[in-house]
Parts: structure tokens; C-alpha cells; sequence
């Protein structure tokens, strides 16, 4: 099959009919042009075009071959152009993911900045479950999410931290940890754990949910719900607990469930991630402005 500057050679001689006019377009010798028709009809085993010292016409099967091939050479440039201005361009659509309604009012507030800085591209933000949030990348449903750290997959980059929030336990108003001021995480294997669906990665899922104390006792888990609500749910009906971020505390208050500060453990970090091989500059330029935005967002407190 002939090269991309083959046939660039000749649809431009075909287009100058004039082999010096065709190397100074290109920015290359006369007799570089001359050499690339002579392999292009070598391969195709007829003259493309008619030589003589006075003139430069296309034979028959070259008209043909321009005619047939300048619209599918057009398109294939358009083509790339396109791609080009998505990859660079902030234009466009982008679609940005996110879990519950604290991620949710985080993402607008980013989202109307952006927009007032880049009012070509349009942001979807959607809502996903416990059970899709890598499959959506994966999927094309998203662009990229606003996640709990860590991001360990290796099909995802990222940005940095964000904000970062206390770690709470939900329980059921009526458990025995509700009436604490706090818990530990050596508490989690005196109780049944929830657990997180299948689909999440298996190192986000334990480092937010581990199957081991600090100590090394082992923490019961029993199945869990698809959705957060349906986490929820099933804590408020006394059917387990489920470890979460303190910002639930806000957005999640709930008669039938108490939410239990965890006082050794870590802050949970949240950060936006996307996957490694669809990085544009949109993306690029939506967690720069989340990291502004958001720079002095305090974390919510734990519940007392």
C-alpha cells in the first residue's frame, strides 16, 4: 500500500501539474517527487502521468486515481483534525462522574467556574453507583471521576488530593456504637461489615473496607447493596455497618442511622482520575480548575 507522503506527492502534482511547483509545496527536492511517482506507477504498473519538456498531464488511470482518491484522502485529514482539536482543544463535551450528593454539589461548584473559563465545552456530571465506577470509564459513559483515593488501578492517572474528610462508621440508631463518642478500627471485628460490591477494584475495597484490624483480627463482612442508598438502607434496618466519609454526615442524615466517628483512622483523600490513554486537555484543564476551586474546601466534621 503506498506511503501517506506517496500519496500526498500525488495529489499534489496532480493538483500543480508542475513537478517544481509540487516539491516547493511539500518542501522537498524536484527530484524526490520524481523518484515517488515513478515507485507509485512501478506499483501500479501503468504511467500516472504524461512528461514532456513543456508540460505535466495526468494519463487516464491518474484522473481516475485522483478522482477516486482526493475524497477519502479529504475525509482521512478531517478525520485527524478533529481528533487533534478534541485532544487539545478545550471544546467539546465532557462527562465527569461522581458518587453521592456531596460529590455532586462538589462537582457543580467546579463545574460553573470551568465553564465560565471555557464556555465551548459542555459538562455533563452523572451519577454512578458503587458498582460502575471503573466500567463507566471503561465504557466511554464518563470522562473521568471524582473518587475516594486511592487510584491504584493501573489503567487510571490523576490528579492531586483535593480535600480530604474524617472517617465515620454508619450504624443503626439502635446499635450499641451509636451511643459512643467514637469507635477504632479494632471495633470493626466485633461487628458485620457490609460489603462493597464486586466490581470495585479489590485495593480501593481494602484499603476503605480491610478484611484485618490493625492487629491482625479478622473483620466479618456479609453481603452488601449495589448503591450507597441501598447501603444506607440496609444499615438503618440493623442489617450491618458500613465504614464512610464524614460528609455524609451532611448529606445523608437519617433518623435510623448514627454515624460514629473512627478515631484512628486516616482522613479519606478525594481527587479527580481518568484513564491513562483518553488524558485530553479538557480533562487536564477540569482538574486544574477543581484544584482551585476547591483549595480551601474545609473537610466536614465527623458526627459527635
Amino acid at each position: 500500500m503506498p506511503e501517506r507522503h506517496e500519496i500526498e506527492a500525488f495529489l499534489t502534482l496532480a493538483e500543480e501539474l508542475h513537478f517544481g511547483r509540487t516539491a516547493e509545496r511539500l518542501r522537498v527536492s524536484t527530484t524526490r517527487i520524481s523518484q515517488t511517482i515513478r515507485k507509485l506507477e512501478r506499483g501500479i504498473g501503468a504511467s500516472l502521468f504524461d512528461r514532456t519538456s513543456r508540460r505535466v498531464t495526468l494519463t487516464p488511470i491518474g484522473r481516475q486515481l485522483r478522482d477516486d482518491l482526493q475524497p477519502a484522502y479529504e475525509q482521512v485529514l478531517r478525520s485527524f483534525r478533529n481528533a487533534i482539536a478534541a485532544g487539545r482543544g478545550v471544546t467539546g463535551v465532557l462527562r465527569v462522574g461522581y458518587f453521592g450528593s456531596d460529590s455532586a454539589q462538589v462537582l457543580h461548584a467546579v463545574t460553573d467556574a470551568f465553564c465560565r473559563q471555557h464556555p465551548d465545552c459542555d459538562v455533563q456530571i452523572v451519577e454512578l453507583q458503587l458498582n460502575n465506577g471503573l466500567a463507566a470509564m471503561q465504557t466511554d459513559q464518563v470522562d473521568m471521576e471524582l473518587i475516594r483515593m486511592p487510584a491504584d488501578h493501573p489503567d487510571l492517572a490523576g490528579g492531586p488530593v483535593l480535600f480530604t474528610e474524617p472517617k465515620v462508621l454508619a450504624v443503626s440508631s439502635t446499635h450499641p456504637f451509636a451511643r459512643r463518642a467514637s469507635v477504632s478500627l479494632e471495633d470493626l471485628a466485633d461487628v458485620q461489615v457490609l460489603q462493597n460490591p464486586g466490581a470495585i477494584p479489590d485495593g480501593w475495597d481494602e484499603f476503605h473496607s480491610p478484611k484485618r484490624t490493625p492487629s491482625g483480627r479478622p473483620i466479618q463482612h456479609i453481603p452488601g447493596a449495589d448503591t450507597f442508598v441501598g447501603m444506607l438502607a440496609l444499615v438503618g434496618a440493623g442489617k450491618g455497618v458500613y465504614p464512610e466519609g464524614g460528609r455524609a454526615t451532611r448529606f445523608y442524615a437519617r433518623p435510623d442511622i448514627a454515624y460514629v466517628p473512627i478515631h484512628d483512622a486516616a482522613p479519606l483523600e478525594w481527587g479527580l482520575v481518568w484513564l491513562g490513554t483518553r488524558e485530553t486537555a479538557r480533562v487536564r484543564a477540569f482538574d486544574q480548575t477543581a484544584q482551585l476551586v476547591l483549595l480551601d474546601l474545609p473537610a466536614s466534621p465527623a458526627a459527635s
